[in-house]
């Protein structure tokens, strides 16, 4: 399984890349809007990229809210902020509705052959974030995980990895990363009080990924998150014991481009201990790392991450009843 994720352009592969998926360094693709045209063409689109490499992992960023790619024949899913303001009235609905819309979510999804959304947002709600705001599920962390282990148990329910982002946590800084590097000048016991909460709880209760923020935390180290092993190794890894799979945010953001051409940005993210890096939206950056990563080996306790993380495909105990249940239950809610 290679350690990059790529995106496509349109509703359909053209030749070129057709050869970048079946190159060796490709293990994923992340689809956006611009790839949906209806369910049945998006159906295709997935079919024919999974014939080209079958062990490729399909992924999306389908949170609910504002960030959704695909709509037309799919439910409209609100943002997360709506479970915590339920949460604060009543915690018992608000936990069975974050089960409930995870089901939908990834049943929904895992239909038309999409393996994992880039879901949850673990970042606290303080107020002011431009690009947080509303997917954000609470600004409580003890709320944040007690809302997220049941949503992970509905996302599991149907056989869907959990993917937790952005750490340690993207919600205090105003700037959006995508448009430039945010600097986070919070102290480390701040940001392990708070923050990091959500990740410690839900690593215990079956985390399976993580995706770390292109923001600076300047008073704990000079590089962003994604690219700092100090974030990666000694806080996720040996601090927080986490075992599973690290994902890039993706290498052609604003808040990476300062770390280097896209192949240092990648050997970059490598060296600091991501599993997979994705780089989208910019495909000539794309053509430049795959021709230029050729001394990357993707490390084989990577790969057993990546393929544990995928076997959890294998443990659906899903069936259309349960997701109409589901279904009937976010109605009434949302």
């Amino acid at each position: 399984m290679g350690p990059v994720m790529i995106d496509i352009k349109g509703f359909q592969l053209d030749a070129i890349e057709m050869q970048m998926i079946t190159n060796p360094l490709v293990g994923g693709i992340i689809l956006f809007t611009r790839n949906f045209e209806n369910t049945q063409q998006i159906q295709s689109l997935i079919n024919e990229c999974k014939s080209l490499k079958n062990d490729l992992i399909v992924a999306i960023d389908h949170e609910g809210g504002r960030v959704q790619r695909f709509k037309t024949g799919f439910t409209a899913l609100p943002p997360m902020s709506l479970l915590g303001k339920i949460f604060d009235k009543s915690s018992s609905i608000a936990c069975d509705l974050a089960f409930h819309l995870a089901v939908v979510l990834a049943y929904e999804l895992k239909m038309i052959g999409v393996n994992l959304s880039f879901t949850p947002v673990l970042d606290l709600h303080y107020g002011h974030s431009e690009v947080i705001g509303n997917r954000s599920f609470h600004r409580q962390p003890e709320i944040v995980a007690i809302l997220n282990q049941f949503f992970i148990k509905g996302l599991h329910f149907c056989g869907f990895p959990s993917v937790g982002k952005h750490f340690p946590g993207h919600g205090y800084v105003n700037a959006d990363s995508h448009l430039t590097l945010p600097i986070d000048d919070r102290q480390l016991d701040l940001i392990m009080n708070q923050d990091i909460l959500p990740y410690k709880a839900l690593i215990d209760s079956g985390l399976d990924a993580v995706m770390p923020a292109h923001v600076v935390y300047s008073q704990v180290d000079q590089q962003p998150a994604g690219f700092s092993s100090y974030w990666l190794q000694t806080i996720l890894r040996n601090q927080l014991h986490f075992n599973g799979v690290i994902f890039s945010d993706d290498l052609a953001m604003e808040g990476a481009v300062k770390t280097g051409t896209p192949v240092q940005r990648a050997e970059a993210a490598f060296h600091a201990g991501c599993d997979m890096v994705l780089i989208c939206n910019k495909p000539n950056e794309t053509v430049a790392l795959l021709d230029g990563l050729v001394n990357i080996n993707t490390h084989p306790m990577s790969i057993t991450r990546l393929e544990k993380m995928m076997a959890i495909s294998n443990q659906s105990s899903v069936t259309k009843e349960h997701y109409n249940n589901s279904l009937d239950f976010v109605h009434r809610w949302i």
